[in-house]
């Protein structure tokens, strides 16, 4: 059932979040994991595919709060290329970005972008950890520093809040990113179904705390909420379609 849902939700939103008019992004990484932590890989299994840290890019539009593209794989150059170059088909305008000071990104922007985007890089300053602080507690922002690396972003608007926010969001909604859980994914495929049919609730079903309607319908990549039964139908004909072609 999740494969069924996780190929059917990917696929829409593949095909239908398209030509879209966003003026600011902000884009960022979480953090997870797959069948057991970095530090428990046993030695006959380092180096295997599909276990240990995944991180989830994801990028979200500031005004509408839609999620218009994400990557679930590894925190390198590579990654970052593929999911700044699949964001970049997705918009039919310049728009500006902000990210961290995540340096894959800066490549990533001249591949996808090819120095036609209004890209700032904000830097977040931390102070010391209190002793004796919980483990998963933050350290204290103490305050921020703002760049323009291409184009000519408006630094005044550059910001990583909603994106944070959307963070959140996920470790809330998404139960196999809890942390201190059994919860994780224990193969990589059923994480990647389960990051697409989140984002498909949150974009076309959910409705925003702020916008009062979903992030999709403000976008105006669909012209009605989506309800829950809608999209049990969506994938039984997915799933339906998948059997056909198989035959």
């Amino acid at each position: 059932m999740l494969v069924d849902a996780g190929e059917a939700c990917a696929k829409f939103q593949h095909d239908t979040i398209r030509n879209l008019t966003c003026k600011r992004l902000q884009l960022d990484e979480i953090w997870g994991f797959v069948a057991m932590k970095e530090k428990n890989i046993p030695d006959h299994r380092q180096g295997e595919a599909g276990i240990g840290s995944v991180w989830t890019w994801i990028a979200i539009d500031a005004e509408t709060k839609l999620v218009p593209s994400w990557l679930v794989g590894l925190r390198d150059g590579d990654h970052a290329k593929l999911f700044v170059c699949d964001l970049a088909e997705r918009l039919t305008n310049r728009v500006q970005i902000t990210t961290d000071g995540l340096r894959a990104y800066v490549d990533a922007m001249e591949e996808g972008f090819g120095g036609e985007v209004d890209y700032a890089i904000l830097h977040k300053v931390y102070g010391n950890e209190t002793p004796g602080e919980a483990r998963y507690s933050p350290a204290e922002c103490v305050g921020c520093q703002k760049q323009a690396a291409v184009g000519d972003p408006n630094l005044a608007a550059a910001s990583t809040s909603c994106i944070e926010r959307q963070n959140l969001t996920v470790r809330m909604r998404n139960r196999r990113f809890t942390r201190l859980t059994n919860a994780f994914s224990k193969k990589l495929a059923n994480l990647e179904h389960s990051v697409a049919l989140h984002f498909f609730v949150y974009n076309f079903i959910t409705r925003h705390g702020t916008l009062r309607m979903p992030p999709a319908l403000k976008a105006k990549v669909t012209d009605h909420v989506w309800s829950f039964e809608e999209l049990v139908e969506m994938i039984d004909r997915h799933a339906k379609t998948q059997e056909e072609e198989q035959v």
